[in-house]
């Protein structure tokens, strides 16, 4: 094993989904022409606002560029796509739908991302990780003409640290948070508060007398 591959089973793991169709891999791809402008909110943010560890950042080798998120434990597909696409929704939601690609797919729970770095047959171009800046200049062209160095690339990833348990809970935690009513609704006064029920009825001239002295004696 050399070095990028002990780095890549350190993080991702291999195979990228398990013998339980779990993952530890998460990968978020932003495709042209949104580029490093869409994708450096959600690099940003995952740090700044979610204090998770920074994710690698990648060239597809074709017409994207992507985030690629460790776990420290393998998680389901579904919760795996759950946790993207609240990033999605959080940093992206202003990018159509078809311009981001998360994966796991549940839909396809057999297949993840291509692996990084690798030729890509269709064009003739290299994935790699890139570093943080030098992420922009790949806007245009997210790739690379020739293979990356064996050394760089293990460097690049021999910094990042894997997303722990309660980190990634609280997520979906937060994710879960933003679907709820912001304030619950209010009930009925008169339905769930006795006292001012008695009030009203007790102040209300076209109630019958008898009814209004009963109101005062229950209130009293």
């Amino acid at each position: 094993m050399n070095r990028i591959q002990a780095e890549l089973a350190r993080l991702y793991a291999s195979p990228l989904v398990d013998a339980q169709g779990r993952v530890r891999a998460l990968v978020l791809e932003v495709l042209q022409p949104a580029g490093w402008d869409a994708l450096s909110r959600v690099w940003q943010g995952v740090q700044a606002e979610l204090e998770l560890p920074a994710p690698a950042i990648a060239v597809s080798g074709v017409d994207g560029l992507q985030l690629w998120f460790s776990l420290a434990e393998p998680v389901p597909l579904a919760r795996a796509h759950a946790f993207l696409e609240a990033l999605r929704t959080r940093y992206l939601g202003e990018l159509p739908a078809a311009r981001v690609r998360l994966w796991p797919d549940p839909a396809l729970p057999t297949r993840h991302a291509a692996s990084v770095p690798a030729l890509q047959p269709e064009t003739g171009n290299w994935s790699a990780f890139v570093s943080p800046d030098l992420a922009a200049i790949f806007s245009d062209t997210p790739w690379l003409d020739i293979e990356p160095g064996e050394e760089g690339q293990a460097a690049l990833l021999r910094g990042l640290q894997s997303i722990k348990p309660p980190a990634f809970d609280a997520v979906l935690a937060r994710r879960d948070d933003a679907l709820r009513p912001a304030v619950e609704p209010a009930a009925a006064p008169d339905e769930d508060d006795p006292r001012r029920f008695l009030l009203r009825v007790m102040n209300d001239d076209s109630v019958d007398l008898a009814l209004r002295i009963e109101a005062a004696k229950a209130l009293l």
